[in-house]
């Protein structure tokens, strides 16, 4: 119900040297571009059977890396502002791996007046391991970086987490743009929420995405990867372990959290509401 309004932001770029890759899963071509209301002279990357999102991305980038010297990452339920794609290129003549603000608005594409970016005085290194920045809706990568982070295990369900952290840990130059160069729909189906009030079952469902995500880390080949960083990550991966422990299976500790969380009102960044460390005295009971 997004991709009209989606391309047309994609049409209005000030940067049009760039080649469309546009991945499919459960649609075909045909019913895309009638949807746009025009042929996008995309490439199209489709779902094999049995895919997951993982498999499907893996595809497409292994793909992308081959042929071009970078990647600007877009989803098709958010919307480009005319700058992004220019101000994506910019960034990567001066990093590897380059994000932008995102400015929030409602299934409708109405203004929620609430911005998603890097916390002040904050460099991008500042949020990992424990949390994301770099989304795909926001980010963009240099070929010879990616080339390093891949591949994507099939398993991965927080692709974009999983690649920005194998960045971090590889020492990856990161930059963050803080200009809103993206529109980002909140709705039903977004796979993080980044406003409150945080539920109840938002956060269990929040804590088992991350605790996966922590544990493929911890499995995946460490070699090159910065020793300080890994053992910043092991001890982030414990503490997950241990809200879950303390806060996730334990129902009264449980809506003692959550409570607490939302009158915190913390910073919009991704999987904040897991763990979150202004109140370890609740999870580190």
């Amino acid at each position: 119900m997004y991709l009209r309004e989606w391309y047309r932001s994609v049409l209005e770029q000030t940067d049009q040297d760039y080649h469309l890759w546009i991945g499919m899963d459960g649609i075909d071509a045909e019913d895309v571009k009638k949807t746009m209301g025009a042929d996008p002279n995309a490439i199209w990357v489709m779902a094999a059977s049995g895919d997951t999102p993982a498999q499907i991305r893996q595809r497409a980038l292994a793909q992308i890396i081959e042929a071009y010297d970078g990647v600007v990452l877009v989803d098709s339920d958010d919307m480009l502002h005319a700058s992004r794609v220019n101000a994506a290129r910019a960034a990567l003549q001066l990093s590897d791996l380059a994000g932008c603000a995102l400015r929030l608005v409602d299934q409708r594409g109405h203004d929620l007046r609430s911005t998603f970016s890097l916390p002040l005085q904050s460099r991008p290194e500042d949020v990992f391991p424990r949390n994301n920045i770099f989304g795909l809706s926001n980010s963009a990568f240099r070929s010879d970086l990616l080339r390093t982070c891949l591949p994507i295990p099939a398993e991965v369900v927080l692709v974009d987490w999983f690649l920005a952290t194998k960045a971090w840990l590889y020492g990856a130059r990161m930059v963050f743009d803080p200009v809103v160069r993206m529109d980002y729909r909140q709705h039903g189906s977004n796979m993080a929420r980044v406003r409150p009030p945080f539920s109840l079952n938002q956060v269990v469902r929040d804590t088992e995405r991350v605790r996966q995500h922590f544990q493929i880390l911890l499995t995946a080949q460490k070699k090159d990867f910065i020793d300080d960083r890994l053992a910043e990550l092991e001890q982030v991966a414990c503490d997950v372990e241990m809200f879950y422990q303390n806060v996730i299976l334990q129902p009264a500790q449980l809506e003692h959290y959550i409570q607490a969380l939302n009158e915190l009102n913390p910073a919009p960044l991704w999987w904040s509401c897991v763990a979150h460390p202004s109140l370890r005295q609740i999870w580190m009971q």
